[in-house]
Order: C-alpha cells, then sequence, then structure tokens
C-alpha cells in the first residue's frame, strides 16, 4: 500500500464576498455555466504586481480586484468582460485571459482594460483560460472554449516577445492550467474533462512534441490552476475536491494542501516577503486562503 502524502492545511487570508458580494444585476456567465445568475463571486487568476498588491479576477462579474499588503480590498477595475486568468509583464501591465474577448490588457495604475489579442489570424479564440509567462517573455495560454473528452477542439498558444502567434498544441479535452518546468523545455497543461496533467515537450520548431499524460487525478473536477516552486515541483489545483497537490518534477506525490472552505480550488500564486506563502483562490466562498509551504516559490517574469 502507498503511504497518504503529508497534509498542510490552508488559513483564511480575506472575505472578498463579505466586501463585495452584493450585486443588483444576474451574472449571464454564472447562470449560463452554474445556473446561479446571482452567485456573488467567481474568483480566478491570483497573481501578483511589483508592489505586492495581489490582484484577482472574478468572471462572473468581469471585475478584477486588488488586495493590498495590508488585506484591504478595492474593485480596481469593472468592464464588460469574463476576465478568467491574469499575469503581469515585467513591464509593469497587466494581461487578462478573458473567456469571452481573448487576451485583454491591464493598465494597473489607471485600472483600464483594453484589447491586446482577440483573434487568431481570421477566427476569434474559443476561450481563452490561463497563461504563463516564459523567462524571455514569451506567453504561453489556453484556449479552452467548452472542449471535453467529446469535443476535444481545445488549443495551446504561445504569444511570442516579438508578437508572433504559434498554435503549440490542439485537440486537447478542456486545457485549463499550465505552467513550464525549470529548464522551460516542457510545458506542462492541467487538462480538467481528463483529470490529469499532460507534459507537452517544446521543440524548435514552436510544436509540442511526445505530448502524453504526466499525473491522472481521481475523483473531484479536474486541474485547474497550477504553479512552480524554486525546485521545479509541480502545484496543481484539483477543483472539486478542495485539494492542491504537490508533485516533483518527476511526477512523485510530495504532499497535499487542504482548504479550510470550499471544494472550488481554482487558482493559486506564491507570494509574501520571503516567497513562501501560497495564496489559493477558494471560489465556491469566495475567500482567499494561505499556507506556509517548506519551498519557495519560482520568481515570475514578472518580477525579473
Amino acid at each position: 500500500m502507498f503511504a497518504a502524502p503529508p497534509v498542510i492545511e490552508t488559513e483564511l487570508y480575506v472575505d472578498v464576498n463579505a466586501v463585495h458580494g452584493i450585486h443588483d444585476r444576474p451574472s449571464e456567465w454564472a447562470d449560463l455555466l452554474f445556473g446561479r445568475p446571482n452567485t456573488p463571486s467567481f474568483l480566478e487568476g491570483p497573481s501578483f504586481d511589483r508592489d505586492g498588491n495581489l490582484w484577482l479576477v472574478d468572471v462572473a462579474w468581469g471585475r478584477l480586484l486588488r488586495v493590498a499588503p495590508d488585506c484591504s480590498i478595492e474593485i480596481a477595475c469593472e468592464y464588460d468582460g469574463e476576465p478568467n486568468g491574469l499575469a503581469f509583464h515585467r513591464d509593469g501591465y497587466g494581461v487578462i485571459a478573458d473567456h469571452y474577448h481573448g487576451l485583454m490588457r491591464l493598465d494597473p495604475v489607471y485600472g483600464t482594460v483594453e484589447p491586446m489579442l482577440v483573434r487568431n489570424t481570421n477566427e476569434r479564440f474559443r476561450g481563452i483560460n490561463d497563461l504563463t509567462y516564459a523567462s524571455n517573455g514569451n506567453l504561453y495560454f489556453t484556449d479552452q472554449g467548452t472542449s471535453d473528452l467529446i469535443d476535444r477542439s481545445g488549443r495551446v498558444f504561445c504569444l511570442r516577445a516579438d508578437g508572433t502567434l504559434d498554435l503549440i498544441c490542439n485537440q486537447l479535452p478542456s486545457p485549463n492550467g499550465l505552467v513550464l518546468n525549470s529548464e522551460e523545455n516542457i510545458l506542462f497543461v492541467g487538462l480538467t474533462r481528463d483529470n490529469a496533467v499532460w507534459r507537452m515537450r517544446l521543440n524548435a520548431g514552436a510544436r509540442a512534441d511526445q505530448v502524453g499524460r504526466f499525473i491522472q487525478l481521481s475523483g473531484g473536477t479536474g486541474p485547474d490552476g497550477m504553479a512552480t516552486d524554486a525546485n521545479g515541483n509541480i502545484l496543481v489545483c484539483h477543483v472539486g475536491l478542495g485539494a492542491i497537490w504537490v508533485f516533483s518534477p518527476i511526477g512523485e506525490p510530495l504532499y497535499r494542501i487542504n482548504t479550510s472552505k470550499g471544494l472550488a480550488v481554482t487558482n493559486c500564486a506564491f507570494g509574501g516577503p520571503d516567497n513562501h506563502t501560497l495564496y489559493i483562490t477558494e471560489s465556491s466562498s469566495g475567500c482567499i486562503l494561505t499556507a506556509t509551504l517548506p519551498t519557495s516559490g519560482r520568481v515570475l517574469f514578472s518580477h525579473t
């Protein structure tokens, strides 16, 4: 028998719904996806700016929220969209993975959002979900749409630093969160409806090859957001199970992070003074949770 991995518990950091959870109109996105048009929020995309502020996106209401180091929360921006992921460029601006529009650019100073990349040549994206930067400024993102095991229409793209858009891999069942390994020659992608993390080697021709399942999960709904630490370990948010799994670079389970709230663990990001604190979005409660981890997070492109 295999021994259960060690468990780390989380603590409540802030309750977003308690401050910004009242609306006077229905959410079309929440109604279509969950049948709950009056849901207070659906938090995703935690990301830190260079000033140490934690930014969140609220898919249901088209909002971007900023949490200051003193835990005060403000709505920094609200627009007609479905922001699902967020990453900051080292130049200070944010890039939003908007499920409805495509890639959008955030000015965090003025709280404005404008289109950045809304088409793949002559077609719209099917529903962008999440994104991650490489150290050279290349931006990888998933185009999930409504793909699943029957409709394998999901895709992964790379928007290179020179503005070139490359299709990395297609025919995927629900590509969601994604991270690069330490050498940045392997892309790990969470396939939510396959309940697995796939491994994609990045070749010189800008395409993925030797693609296969790297980690097979069970239960819950499937992997959502992902992160990596300084040792190359991979953190996988298991939405529907209320846990984050931590795997070694070769896929060995190291430990599990349990949430102190609901089961909708959608995404996570490292932060704090020593980068040892993991900030977690639990979307069913509208809360941000934290856990202190033994290894610091990988330094991201936005902070280099």
